[in-house]
């Protein structure tokens, strides 16, 4: 029987179709004769090229006018943060007329290719960005011989970590550069090779089960039959084949996929500050490159510190960003300076980071952020709802719950509930990563892995290399522009932020509520880790609140003094800065750790200089010292409640001389004279070698090892130790995490717990009593630290202090306190943001154990009915109570990605305070302030002065946080406060500062809807919720 011509129907076999296939674009296999190999045409080398090497980061105008030496392909470059300049001249063949022209570069470093002087494509290997497009089309008019530079970082995406990504960096690694020609592009054949992608992958993913996948691996098949690698005739057919299947839609209830451009980059984490500078411009100009060519892509980018990173060192390309925010395709988003970590900041800290973050916005680009974007970092607090929706914000993203170690959480799109009741919608992308790559795989988890099926149909896939940055490729957009309606596909469209959360906000009837904290089950060695960082955050925002009080007021008093606006802002933007997620928590290299602390000194030494000025301003007159008269004390206070404690001051002959003092709240005092104490404190010593300490208040009895063996309320007699136990026991834990080293404590470390007894010298009484009582002891802690220990009581004070010292040389080792204390409760609470939470001391369930290390900020508390305990810190986030046991973490000993994390000295201080009734009565949140923020004490004249209130409250319930010039108004005040009992109050703020108007504000200072504020004889009538945050501001008289 003769053939009639047409093919006959072929049996397939699955598993030889598929493989066929993918031998058909392989870039290992038959690439002689495969699709791949076709992919680029003739090639040729550079004219020239030429190098420059510098130790520094020096810009384009600089480097062009060195000398450069003769360099090849093959040659190496380094060490590790070096900088290599390359000079590339190049001539392209006539003969390419009409052809698309790359110019390929290969290394292991980053690269930046300049064009004119100007920056013009971003050059990462490991963000498979090796090309630069010269000409789409070569025409004679073009020029055909060129000169380019490129600045080539010497350090990879994710820095240059020593046999893993996050080992400390190899100083000494060599960079390889591998390839650096002109090619001819063959773009039909990039098309073919991304529609066979596409089409194994639907063959591969969709099953077995489904006849998509038949039909998508059968074209696959026919398009190998079609094509000719050797006569591009034949790919138009191909390619129709492709379409054929693309082009057949969904039904109506698919559902749909908003992906948008994406490029996470860590402000600072395996690489130092400078380099991220360089990190932004190599992703946003590829960014700006890839929009050129399509039209339709959008990016979301947050941090407003990268932004003004840009528009400082690189002006043109931030001019070509802020056309493409104009046409509503680079979108920033998140509204915050950087993104901060989630946990630690304080709350104030957290409202200057959407503050300096939605101004920058409203400056550079005419408009807020109305997403917070948080992706990446180690937990949220239960008090961020309420500042998102203070600043413009009630949608939220984030991914990084997909993360947790013990619990899935089980929502991607709900409500989330802030402490306050404040709600805000917010979406954990299903595929669970900020970093996709628009792959078939990647959309078909996005919707298989929701959790809210049936309650939505939207969510959102961010597409782009991140981290050590990269960004979008052509490649991601092409995958992803096969699949905008492709049956058996969900539908993918490019879309932004806005339309993404609009259509959530049209099905958002249907969604669940979380309540209370986003806990991250992992990563909770964050808490503690870099010590010495926790540390400067703690101290420069006590700084920069007792500047921001005191000049305030210095300028409320009128007079030639100006607030200090600038210096101010540029302080806070250093400050935020270091909050970044892999700053503040620690999980940064040791060039990042030196970074951070010169900021602190820097916030440290500026602060003090304008506290200085303020208070020289303020109290001028006070302090001017007439020869031979007596000398007295100015005391200033800057909290807002009156206090009475003691003071310790360099005396004439440069002795310390104590005195008990009172100062006003918010305001100063001159003392002339230490107040006499109701009961001055008492300090004996036993016979058995233990002391005693009692202010009339509580008595303390200490053993040799400085451990409390009882903690007593003076008037109840009531104990605080837990029987037959020590307090103030040090215990020393194994700390070796499965992985992430400097992130991550394991539950098993509880498992490894060895108390520390090991005495240097025993307790011996320092101060004998009167105004203050001490005494002190040294241990030796694990194999070689010492830590020295002066445990204080002084008269009138409610709680007694630990002053710790600790020469800290261990490696994997973590150091925490223990309080075993005679309480019974189910729930312990945790100072957080402008407010506390509780959380279990038990373990029944997964949820509960999971939280065996947790986050506090200034204090922490046990109690049952009509008695409590509580433990204050001046600088530690990690805690834990477990059953009746306190425990507050002090140090821990990572060796990545620093390998001398927390060697250092260490001082610190923490305080237990027994107490009656509930721990707001008892001034619990009052006490935990003032141990952090210590009273002011300056030289003064004796001259005769009333003491000076500028603000005070007449509910122990609302605190007065933050008072500072408004930011538009130089007339204006605004004052912040909030409910900190969680309680419904009422309260009166009464201030001695000309105010002539008052009006309730949000947090970016925009004054409410009928927000006028009468103003009474009692003050200002102000009511809150629990833990509500109001922001008031206060136009003063000129």
């Amino acid at each position: 029987m003769r053939s009639s011509g047409v093919a006959a129907a072929m049996l397939k076999h699955r598993r030889t179709a598929l493989e066929r296939v993918e031998k058909f674009v392989s870039a290992t296999y038959f690439t002689d004769c495969n699709l791949r190999g076709r992919l680029y045409g003739d090639s040729c080398t550079p004219t020239s090229l030429s190098c420059f090497q510098t130790p520094g980061r020096i810009p384009y105008s600089e480097a062009v006018v060195q000398e450069f030496r003769p360099a090849r392909v093959g040659d190496t470059f380094g060490p590790t943060w070096e900088t290599c300049w390359f000079r590339v001249e190049l001539s392209i063949p006539p003969a390419w007329a009409g052809r698309e022209v790359h110019f390929v570069w290969e290394s292991d470093g980053e690269g930046m290719v300049w064009r004119d002087a100007q920056p013009v494509q971003g050059l990462t290997k490991e963000g498979e960005k090796t090309s630069y497009i010269l000409t789409s089309s070569l025409k004679e008019t073009e020029p055909h011989s060129l000169t380019l530079y490129v600045e080539l970082a010497c350090n990879g995406l994710f820095g240059a970590g020593q046999g893993s990504m996050i080992a400390p960096p190899d100083p000494d690694r060599r960079f390889t550069l591998s390839k650096a020609e002109l090619v001819v592009f063959n773009r039909d054949v990039y098309e073919l090779l991304v529609d066979l992608e596409i089409l194994l992958d639907m063959a591969q993913l969709l099953g077995e089960e489904n006849q998509r996948s038949f039909q998508a691996l059968y074209a696959a098949n026919q398009i190998v039959n079609v094509c000719d690698v050797k006569d591009p005739s034949t790919f138009p057919a191909a390619h129709e084949l492709a379409a054929a299947i693309f082009s057949q839609r969904n039904g109506e209830s698919q559902h749909t996929i908003h992906a948008m451009g994406h490029c996470h980059i860590d402000s600072a984490w395996l690489w130092p500050y400078e380099e991220t500078i360089r990190k932004c411009a190599r992703s946003w100009v590829t960014v700006i490159r890839l929009m050129e060519h399509n039209p339709e892509l959008t990016f979301a980018c947050s941090q407003a510190q990268q932004f003004e990173w840009v528009r400082s060192w690189y002006p043109g390309l931030y001019a070509q960003i802020q056309d493409y925010v104009a046409k509503g395709q680079f979108i920033p988003v998140g509204g915050t300076w950087v993104e901060m970590d989630g946990n630690l900041p304080s709350g104030e800290s957290m409202v200057r980071q959407f503050l300096q973050g939605q101004r920058f916005f409203q400056e550079q680009f005419g408009r807020i952020c109305s997403e917070f974007w948080l992706p990446d970092t180690f937990g949220y607090s239960a008090q961020l709802p309420q500042l998102m929706c203070g600043c413009g914000i009630k949608r939220f993203l984030t991914q990084k719950l997909s993360w947790n170690l013990v619990n899935t959480f089980p929502h991607h799109t709900f409500f989330w509930e802030g402490i306050d009741g404040s709600r805000v919608l917010t979406h954990f992308p299903p595929g669970d990563s900020y970093g996709m790559h628009g792959r078939v795989e990647e959309m078909l988890k996005t919707v298989k892995n929701n959790k809210d099926k049936g309650r939505v149909n939207h969510s959102a896939v961010l597409f782009g290399f991140g981290d050590g940055g990269g960004g979008p490729t052509q490649n991601m957009l092409d995958r992803m522009k096969r699949m905008s309606d492709t049956d058996g596909l969900p539908r993918v469209q490019i879309s932004t932020p806005d339309c993404f959360f609009s259509a959530l906000e049209k099905e958002s009837s249907q969604l669940c509520t979380w309540v209370g904290e986003l806990f991250l089950e992992l990563h909770n060695g964050t808490y503690t880790t870099q010590a010495q960082i926790k540390k400067g955050n703690r101290e420069c925002e006590r700084i920069l609140h007792d500047v921001e009080v005191l000049s305030t007021l210095a300028v409320a008093q009128g007079g030639t003094f100006q607030y200090p606006a600038s210096q101010l802002q540029q302080l806070w933007r250093l400050l935020l800065l270091n909050q970044f997620h892999d700053v503040l928590p620690g999980s940064c290299i040791q060039l990042v750790v030196r970074d951070a602390l010169q900021y602190y000194a820097e916030i440290r030494r500026a602060g003090t200089r304008l506290q200085e000025e303020a208070v020289q301003s303020l109290c001028g007159e006070l302090l001017q010292l007439k020869s031979g008269s007596a000398e007295s004390i100015l005391v200033l206070n800057t909290l807002p409640w009156e206090r009475t404690e003691v003071i310790s001051r360099t005396g004439t002959a440069g002795t310390e001389a104590l005195a008990l003092v009172t100062a006003p709240s918010m305001g100063y005092a001159i003392v002339r004279e230490s107040l006499l104490p109701p009961q001055p404190v008492a300090v004996i010593k036993q016979e058995d070698g233990s002391i005693t300490m009692e202010n009339g208040l509580i008595a303390v009895c200490l053993d040799a090892m400085g451990r409390l063996t009882s903690l007593r309320l003076a008037q109840s007699e009531r104990e605080s130790v837990a029987d037959g136990c020590r307090a103030n026991q040090f215990a020393l834990f194994d700390d070796v995490p499965l992985y992430w080293d400097a992130w991550d404590v394991m539950d098993y470390h509880l498992e490894t717990r060895k108390p520390v007894t090991t005495l240097l010298k025993p307790l011996e009484i320092t101060l004998a009593g009167g105004l203050r009582g001490s005494a002190s002891f040294s241990l030796r802690v694990g194999e070689s630290s010492t830590l020295t220990q002066e445990i204080i009581l002084d008269a009138m004070c409610p709680y007694i202090c630990f002053k710790t010292q600790v020469d800290w040389k261990e490696s994997h080792k973590f150091l925490k306190v223990e309080f075993p204390v005679q309480v019974r409760s189910t729930n312990a609470t945790y100072e957080i943001q402008f407010g506390h939470l509780q959380r279990p001391t038990h373990w029944n369930t997964s949820w509960d154990w999971a939280r065996f290390e947790v986050w506090a900020h200034k204090w922490m508390d046990l109690s049952e009915h009509g008695f409590g305990v509580a433990v204050l810190n001046d600088s530690k986030y990690g805690a834990s109570a477990h059953r009746n046991v306190l425990s507050l973490s002090l140090l821990r000993a990572p060796k990545s990605p620093n390998a001398t994390a927390d060697i250092a000295h260490h001082q610190f201080t923490y305080a237990v305070m027994p107490h009656q009734g509930s721990f707001q009565d008892a001034g619990v949140i009052q006490c935990a302030y003032n141990l952090n923020f210590p009273l002011h004490a300056v030289p003064a004249s004796s001259m005769q002065c009333l003491a000076w209130s500028a603000f005070s409250l007449s509910s122990p319930a609302v605190v007065l946080e933050t008072v500072k010039q408004a930011e538009d108004r130089p007339e204006a005040v605004v004052v912040r406060l909030y409910e900190a009992h969680g309680s419904t109050v009422v309260t009166w703020l009464q201030t001695s500062l000309p105010v002539k108007e008052a009006m309730l504000c949000d947090l970016l200072e925009r004054p409410t809807a009928k927000g006028h504020l009468p103003l009474e004889q009692q003050g200002m009538r102000l009511s809150f919720t629990p833990f509500q945050v109001l922001s008031i501001l206060l136009v003063l008289r000129q």
